[in-house]
């Protein structure tokens, strides 16, 4: 029998999880993890990307 998962609950889990992370290490260690990122060439797809992993960073609390 399959089993049916819910990605999107498993997903902001995931998010949430790590947000408490970032939050813990802000307040102990006064660090924020950041995102750094090269990019070769001018593909409109991999800007795409790039955004959405920013997006996704920032939601999180990295830098």
């Amino acid at each position: 029998m399959a089993k049916l998962i819910n990605g999107n609950k498993i997903s902001a889990d995931i998010r949430n999880e790590i947000k408490q992370e970032v939050e813990e290490l802000v307040r102990t260690k006064n660090m924020r993890p950041g995102l750094s990122v090269i990019l070769v060439g001018e593909n409109p797809a991999s800007k795409v990307y790039v955004a959405n992993k920013q997006k996704g960073c920032e939601e999180v609390g990295f830098a």
